[in-house]
């Protein structure tokens, strides 16, 4: 079995094109195939000790989920089935989409649910990333001058993306025993 499970929610497939993404930079053996949460099971999600998590911002700052509009089924109606979940001794990194410029004071918000939902049950989270160069006024996602989180602004800041992710990934694969994608 995979290392690293790789679980995401989506409403447009950006969220989903960011975790095939991530996955083409690692083997079958080291990383699972992303899998939506609305197709995943407590059982599939606890089976890692290593979570890659990846969510939209929706609304005002929300996780998506049919109560935010979402077109199906997302991390609204997941994380509940997870509640009563034991994460100690599991690690986890959080990328994060969002737009900094229509929602500035909302930005990746979602990040920081995620991330709450899971330290409160004891897990590690890893990945924060600097939030200095990024345009927004505000979010809950970000402390002391960093993201929780990957932040990523596909509508704004496309282009970032690719150098964005090399990095995080660097950064994270060591934290979850892994050797630096780039030399």
């Amino acid at each position: 079995m995979a290392r690293i499970g790789i679980f995401f929610g989506t409403d447009t497939g950006k969220t989903r094109k960011i975790a095939k993404q991530i996955k083409k930079n690692f083997d079958d053996e080291t990383m699972a195939k992303p899998l939506n949460v609305n197709r995943a099971t407590v059982e599939d999600f606890m089976s890692y000790d290593f979570l890659i998590l990846g969510t939209p911002t929706l609304g005002d700052g929300e996780l998506p989920g049919l109560a935010t509009e979402a077109q199906e089924e997302s991390w609204l109606e997941f994380l509940p089935k997870l509640e009563d979940q034991d994460f100690a001794g599991k690690t986890i990194a959080i990328y994060g989409l969002g737009d900094q410029i229509t929602y500035p004071t909302e930005f990746v918000n979602a990040i920081f649910l995620l991330h709450e939902f899971f330290t409160d049950r004891g897990a590690t989270c890893v990945g924060s990333w600097p939030s200095d160069e990024y345009g927004h006024e505000f979010s809950t996602a970000e402390v002391d001058g960093e993201f929780l989180g990957l932040a990523l602004d596909l509508d704004n800041e496309a282009a970032l993306t690719d150098g964005r992710l090399s990095k995080w990934l660097d950064l994270i694969s060591a934290d979850m025993g892994l050797p630096a994608l780039t030399a």
